[in-house]
């Protein structure tokens, strides 16, 4: 997958795309069903795949006081895509200019002097331009007007009923229902960061942890997770099963928020190694003991819980892919899985 920052200058073969344009946060499924019909398009027209999307976040430019709430932030978002067969991504800087240019402006310099959009893949609840003016009935009209076609996906729902939404993986999350938000998003979510140094408490109740402080993510409700940790090794990640906190600390007086993963089974040295971790399900609140005793003591039962419940878990794979709709080509051994999902690549009539 090739990143391009900018709209203008850009090279002949990534212009002529079929493109899906959105924020993506989370990248659930129904971010993945509006992105399949882009590749679908794409097929069908014998030109590349694209996505359209804006760092930092609208919501970030437009209220930066607020408490963090990424699902996905840029790195995490960026492998997402790339791993779904996305041919180039376009990825435009949302600040005072983008966020001041009208929705005909927005289609005239973006989508068809600067990418020359073959076709436009959107979902139902898709705004833009100045003020939020823009809709997909403009959209379809100015594309008519300027020569590329326009799909609006329709909501998507998962097997209960409930809608795909990153409103409502956020709502799941910050509830304690990280299975409910896996089922939205198609994998468990995964949040990763840079090991840090701690103050060593865990080694000291023998339970040695990975610290690492959220930043710009989603804050998770307060807790005890279990989880599976995936160390980079190369190009592979291994994945361990292991047990989280995330919380202030409050047995041993804690003042900041700390992310600590403890993992089954495994010794190394992860301090500044860079760790993902998949939130598998909720096991109790954060709770004030009243001496380490009574932590530990806990803590065993929340790493025998954990062991437990990893151990009878059948839902997706941590850092699970989504999978293209189509039909499987399997007669041969192809290098993307965009091809794997559609077949070869037919060559552009642009």
């Amino acid at each position: 997958m090739r990143l391009f920052r900018h709209h203008t200058e850009v090279p002949a073969e990534a212009r002529g795309a079929v493109v899906a344009i959105g924020n993506f946060d989370g990248v659930h499924r129904g971010h993945q069903a509006v992105i399949a019909d882009a590749a679908r398009q794409a097929h069908g027209l014998g030109t590349t795949q694209a996505v359209l999307t804006f760092e930092p976040h609208p919501r970030e430019f437009f209220q930066p006081a607020q408490p963090p709430f990424r699902l996905t932030p840029f790195r995490i978002k960026v492998r997402q895509l790339e791993a779904m067969g996305v041919d180039n991504l376009f990825v435009l800087p949302f600040n005072s200019d983008l966020a001041a240019k009208s929705a005909e402006a927005f289609v005239v310099e973006v989508l068809s002097q600067g990418l020359d959009v073959a076709h436009v893949v959107v979902g139902y609840d898709f705004v833009f331009g100045h003020g939020r003016r823009g809709n997909n009935a403009l959209l379809a009209e100015l594309g008519r007007l300027h020569g590329f076609g326009i799909t609006t996906v329709a909501p998507a729902a998962s097997e209960g009923g409930e809608i795909f939404s990153s409103t409502r993986v956020r709502e799941h999350l910050a509830a304690a229902r990280p299975a409910a938000a896996a089922e939205l998003l198609g994998r468990p979510w995964e949040i990763e960061g840079r090991v840090e140094h701690g103050e060593k408490l865990g080694r000291k109740l023998g339970y040695p942890t990975a610290n690492f402080v959220l930043h710009e993510y989603l804050q998770p409700a307060f807790g005890i997770y279990a989880i599976k940790a995936g160390i980079d090794e190369g190009r592979e990640t291994i994945w361990h099963d292991g047990v989280a906190s995330f919380g202030y600390r409050p047995t041993v007086g804690g003042t900041h928020l700390v992310f600590e993963a403890h993992l089954f089974d495994w010794n190394g040295d992860l301090y500044g190694r860079h760790l993902r971790v998949a939130i598998i399900d909720y096991l109790r609140p954060e709770k004030k003991f009243d001496g380490l005793d009574g932590l530990r003591a806990q803590i065993d039962a929340d790493c025998q819980a954990a062991r437990r419940l990893l151990a009878a878990y059948e839902g997706p794979a941590p850092g699970a892919v989504a999978r293209l709709p189509g039909p499987a080509h399997p007669a041969s051994e192809p290098q993307s899985f965009y091809e794997r999902a559609l077949g070869p690549r037919q060559p552009s009539r642009r």
